[in-house]
């Protein structure tokens, strides 16, 4: 099983992920832009023991960003590395901006898109959901 490594922008903070990357997606949730400081930003979700720090753990910082949310960025540069969940504590969110190495993984949907930028038009044909995909009677396509 080969291994998918991520950092951070200067590189103090480094981890692997083995096996599996879960689904792909692009959030445009306000607070994920604003993390990002982008339109989207492009996210996998991974078991918690699928991943290994393997540098600069005591370089992270955190922040609350909602009751359920927690994320996790490098306190020196500032990238954006794991996001955990209150609801879900087995699960990490991981962004894919982060890692190297990826060959085959591709965004499943667009998510949170009540929430994007009104200055960004979507214009792949990857189903659309205005909030989490879970709601089946919340899928739009971009055809809609």
């Amino acid at each position: 099983m080969s291994a998918i490594h991520g950092k951070c922008l200067c590189e103090a903070v480094q981890y692997r992920i083995t096996g599996s990357l879960g689904p792909i997606f692009n959030c445009h949730c306000s607070k994920c832009r604003r993390w990002h400081g982008a339109a989207f930003r492009t996210r996998a979700s991974i078991h918690i023991d699928q991943f290994q720090w393997l540098s600069g753990e005591n370089q992270l910082s955190r922040f609350d960003s909602s009751d359920n949310v927690t994320r996790y960025f490098c306190r020196t540069c500032g990238s954006p590395l794991i996001s955990t969940y209150r609801d879900r504590p087995q699960v990490l969110g991981i962004p894919l901006g982060a890692l190297e190495g990826l060959t085959d993984a591709q965004p499943q949907a667009h998510i949170f898109t009540d929430n994007k930028a009104s200055w960004h038009q979507i214009t792949d044909d990857l189903p659309q959901y205005p909030g989490w995909p879970g709601n089946e009677a919340a899928v739009r396509k971009t055809a809609d």
